[in-house]
């Protein structure tokens, strides 16, 4: 049997109005201070509070949220390389990092906590419980990794998988973490990106954040080379083809000329690195 740790955890939410104080659960973080981990997760769509605040700000929230996505992967990065931490009031520091206390429409509840043998399990539980409990169902939407999926299984066909690492691109003020990258000359780095989202403000608002990154690491000049390609997938709802049409745009649109590959070109995107790796090895 797995032994326990302590845990803590704060909720993340969105106050529409702070005269009436009506809010909704937009995130959770957890800390584990045995293992000076961080684990939080955030919304990425707004169904639910567009049907309880019809005016919502949907940018303004939108570009709220990614921030506070940024700020906590920074954070948890950085306090997983920092040693370990005692006080088990820290998760409450760790959030006010992300988003300070002050009278803006995101606010954190108060602090609670437990014993856990399974941190995964319990923070899945949590945020079923406090943040996504009351969601519509819907139908299964694809992940980045099973957009991925059928290259890594292309590329084991032709016994090229382990060429590619985990990479960091790093500039003065930001990185980004590639975990499918080489090197010839410069790094090639690739990204599988899925678009099979529920509305397309937030299809546009991913390519966006992906923008945002590549656009933050290389603005001062100091990034090494590299090349990013992007592997994307369709939204299954045929409506949101249009957005997914301009999210493609606003990738091709970042810097260093990202190439954007989509599911049909699969043969075409693995073919290419094979081409540029065995020349690279001759």
């Amino acid at each position: 049997m797995k032994q326990k740790q302590q845990f803590s955890f704060v909720v993340l939410r969105y106050v529409h109005d702070i005269l009436t104080a009506e809010f909704v659960n937009v995130g959770l973080v957890m800390y584990l201070p045995a293992e000076g981990k961080v684990i939080a997760k955030t919304r990425s769509t707004i169904g639910r509070l567009r049907g309880v605040f019809p005016d919502l700000d949907r940018p303004a929230f939108q570009l709220a949220m990614s921030n506070v996505r940024r700020g906590l992967q920074k954070i948890a990065k950085r306090k997983s390389t920092a040693g370990m931490f005692k006080s088990l009031e820290s998760v409450a520091s760790i959030a006010r990092e992300a988003v300070p206390h002050d009278d803006s429409s995101l606010q954190w509840s108060p602090v609670g906590g437990g014993l856990t043998a399974n941190p995964k399990e319990t923070f899945d539980r949590l945020y079923s419980q406090f943040v996504s409990r009351y969601d519509q169902k819907t139908s299964h939407r694809r992940t980045d990794e099973e957009i991925w999926r059928p290259v890594i299984a292309k590329l084991a066909e032709r016994h090229l998988e382990a060429r590619l690492q985990e990479k960091v691109i790093s500039g003065a003020v930001d990185d980004v973490t590639f975990k499918h990258a080489w090197k010839n000359g410069q790094w090639h780095v690739y990204e599988p990106v899925s678009f099979d989202l529920a509305e397309a403000d937030s299809i546009k608002s991913k390519a966006r954040e992906w923008l945002g990154h590549l656009s933050a690491v290389v603005a001062d000049g100091t990034a090494e080379p590299f090349k990013p390609h992007f592997f994307v997938g369709a939204p299954s709802d045929p409506k949101l083809i249009p957005a997914y049409e301009a999210a493609k745009k606003i990738l091709r649109q970042a810097p260093n000329g990202p190439e954007v590959f989509e599911e049909a070109q699969l043969d075409e995107l693995v073919s290419q690195i094979e081409d540029e790796v065995r020349a690279h090895g001759a």
